[in-house]
Parts: C-alpha cells; structure tokens; sequence
C-alpha cells in the first residue's frame, strides 16, 4: 500500500462522484455522468486517478450481520503481560473469526478489538475458550454494544 502523508486534491466534481458512489456502489457510472452533466469516460479517468492516488480502497458488499443470527457487538480491550507479546497476540487473535478490527491503543489496554458473536453465551465462549487462552494475555475488559447510533465513513 502507498503512504499517505500527502494529502490528495480532490475537486467539487470529484467529489459529487465519490459522494454518489459511497452512497451506493453499484449505481451506473452512466446516470452519475448524466446527473453530473459529465461523459462517463470522464468519470472512469476521474475513478482512475482516484484509486492510483490510494484514495479509494475498493469497493465491497456489505453483509447484515443480524440476518446470520450475530447480534452481539463487543469491543474489549486487552491487558498484555508484556508489550513485546503484541504482535504474536495479533497472530493469534487473526485466527478468531469473531474478531472484527483490531487496534493498539494508548491508554490503559495494550490492544482493542471489536467482536461479533451471535449472542451473549458466544460471546463468553469466544473470550473464556479464545481470547483469554492467549499466551500473553492478563485480563480482558468487555463493552457490549447496546445499539449502534451513528455508521458512517468520513464526510466528501
């Protein structure tokens, strides 16, 4: 992957394209040229420039969680015995599916994850039988998500 120090200039049209499309992705280049009052090979360079400058990282389909039975979201922070013990926790945290992002963090937890199981037992299960039997593991501090209020990407 590029690094990204350097921002990208993106102008008013990029914009309307991007704005278009992250609302939905497969939405015809065509009707987004006609709306826009551009050609949709005008469009397709735009698109072009966008993804060789690492500002689009793909596209992808969204699958609802709830529909599979998963309705539990947790984030937990994670104690390490030790800092050196953090990547080979990541390792071992990868081959959890249930895991769903992971991070290292300032503040108290050496690492945060957010999990999705199908239901609080899961949940228990996943961290007793998982999580906590990872070498370098102390302790584990769990927040069940409630409900999600706000899902967004960064505002165009």
């Amino acid at each position: 992957m590029k690094n990204h120090n350097n921002s990208v200039k993106i102008d008013g049209i990029d914009k309307k394209i991007l704005r278009y499309l992250m609302e939905d992705a497969r939405k015809p280049i065509l009707e987004i040229a006609r709306n826009i009052g551009i050609s949709g090979a005008a469009i397709h360079q735009r698109l072009r420039k966008l993804e060789s400058s690492g500002l689009l990282a793909g596209s992808k389909f969204i699958i609802n969680p709830r529909v599979l039975g998963y309705t539990t979201m947790a984030y937990i922070g994670i104690f390490l015995d030790k800092a050196m013990a953090n990547p080979r926790a990541v390792k071992e945290l990868e081959k959890i599916p249930e895991v769903l992002e992971c991070h290292y963090t300032t503040g108290n937890w050496s690492i945060l994850i957010k999990v999705l199981c199908r239901d609080n037992e899961h949940l228990m299960q996943v961290l007793n039988k998982k999580i906590q039997q990872i070498e370098g593991v102390s302790r584990t501090e769990t927040f069940i998500s409630l409900n999600q209020q706000i899902d967004r990407q960064i505002q165009i």
